[in-house]
């Protein structure tokens, strides 16, 4: 399978996820850190959507991704309008998580896997 600009060879076959909140700080990086690990091994990148995130949503992972996974609303639709905006369509996730959980939590891991396992 061949990604145009975006393959790697040190990155396989592996779907690649994108992972959404708004800081980039605790949310996105624990389920990009679920995510990336057994049983669903996915190729995971995070960001975030507020003005002071540490990795922001771009043009480029949005075009890398082939799903995105939003922490919660708000996120879902910051992205489906910049989906939108470049005319993609791509699955967005919503795992509804509130953002009252610290960075790699076990009741945020647990979330993690129920809601996911929900909405796939």
């Amino acid at each position: 399978m061949s990604y145009g600009i975006f393959y790697n060879d040190y990155q396989g076959d592996y779907k690649r996820v994108l992972t959404v909140c708004s800081a980039n700080m605790l949310r996105s990086p624990t389920i990009a850190h679920v995510l990336s690990a057994d049983p669903y091994n996915f190729n995971t990148r995070s960001a975030g959507t507020a003005g002071f995130t540490l990795i922001p949503v771009t043009e480029d992972l949005l075009l890398w991704a082939d799903e995105i996974v939003c922490a919660d609303t708000e996120h879902a639709i910051f992205v489906r309008n910049k989906l939108m905006d470049l005319t993609l369509d791509k699955p967005i996730i919503n795992l509804k998580i509130p953002d009252n959980y610290p960075y790699r939590d076990p009741e945020l891991i647990q979330l993690i896997h129920e809601r996911y396992k929900e909405a796939t």
